[in-house]
């Protein structure tokens, strides 16, 4: 084939790369370094969740079937999946919410060692159902320089006329990057 013969005018060179072959793909059912078909990039961090709140909302109507309202919850949030930033979270969000320009909200996610992660909120309207979106802006510890975004749904469970309200969120999901924690500072000025 290769114009490879051995002495003897027989196709030996031909046997041997095929014994080769043969020998190189023997036992070869395991990959060396196996990737999940789902590998997220480099540093990234996806994650799912639970969140359920409690808090106040005082509102103020407008015009017929309009209404603005400030609103401060807070409560558990758990995150799920093999590269979730953490566990666990004690949740808090401050917010305003119209029903002509929609939700716009901060948010203070804090671990059990007492670092944060600061996110803003945003949604086209605010109600049951509707779709809210998360952008984390930074953190404290561990999470100085978090980046990433997340979604979810708000659904009530209390909402009453004294301003009391309850909820929890459906269909949570988003990504992190986590950044370089900062030195902790000396203590001393310069």
């Amino acid at each position: 084939m290769f114009g490879l013969r051995d002495g003897s005018g027989g196709h030996g060179w031909r046997s041997l790369l095929v014994a080769i072959g043969l020998l190189a793909t023997c036992g070869c059912d395991r990959p060396a370094n196996p990737q999940p078909a789902t590998a997220a990039p480099e540093g990234i961090r996806t994650f799912t969740g639970s969140w359920s709140a409690t808090g106040t909302r005082q509102t103020l109507p407008l015009a017929p079937g309009q209404q603005a309202a400030v609103f401060k919850v807070g409560g558990s949030l758990l995150l799920s999946g093999e590269q979730r930033p953490h566990l666990g979270f004690r949740a808090e969000v401050i917010g305003f919410s119209d029903s002509l320009s929609g939700v716009q909200a901060r948010s203070v996610w804090t671990d059990e060692h007492g670092d944060r992660v600061f996110s803003e909120l945003r949604g086209a309207e605010m109600g049951p159902g509707k779709v809210v979106n998360g952008r984390f802006i930074g953190g404290t510890g561990r999470y100085a320089g978090v980046s990433g975004e997340y979604t979810f749904r708000w659904q009530y469970l209390t909402d009453n006329e004294e301003g009391e309200v309850s909820g929890r969120v459906v269909g949570l999901t988003g990504w992190a990057r986590l950044g370089s924690p900062l030195p902790p500072t000396t203590g001393g000025s310069q």
